[in-house]
């Protein structure tokens, strides 16, 4: 049976590996290579979407990629037990007018024992922000290693 590791129960040093983890697959803006880590029939919470299987994701990911350009995310470790992680994050992007914007949010993770993630329940909030206020400055991709963090942000 295939694994994604690390694997539940989860230790504060494992549970921040899984989370770097999605943090680099989410920054690929990939949403073939992003479904990968959900169960087949994972159910979300994101904002006013619900989708439910790796192929709603799938739709989800395409869209919300096609409207939010240059998109940079950082994902930082809030707390784990058991097969659960909770996260904060901070993500910036610009429309196709040129507005960027600074989302903000915390994501609650369950995964089986196989470390897939079945569910995930996202709050989220958008603030318009200024070019010049911009703090995630990275080539689109991976946040290199030595990138600040949120907390090391002040986000």
């Amino acid at each position: 049976m295939e694994t994604r590791p690390p694997l539940p129960p989860f230790t504060p040093e494992t549970a921040a590996q899984k989370v770097r983890l999605a943090e680099d697959a989410w920054n690929s803006r990939d949403p073939a290579r992003v479904v990968q880590v959900y169960t087949e029939d994972t159910r979300w919470r994101n904002r006013a979407e619900f989708p439910v299987g790796r192929e709603q994701v799938r739709q989800f990911l395409e869209r919300k990629w096609v409207r939010e350009l240059d998109y940079r995310l950082i994902k930082e470790l809030w707390a784990c037990s058991g097969n659960r992680i909770a996260v904060r994050f901070a993500y910036e992007w610009r429309d196709d007018a040129g507005q960027w914007f600074r989302s903000y949010g915390n994501e609650n993770w369950e995964f089986t024992e196989q470390g897939f993630m079945q569910r995930r329940f996202a709050s989220i909030n958008d603030l318009p922000i200024k070019a010049e206020e911009r703090k995630f400055f990275w080539p689109l991709g991976r946040r290199p290693d030595d990138h600040p963090g949120l907390s090391d942000l002040g986000l």
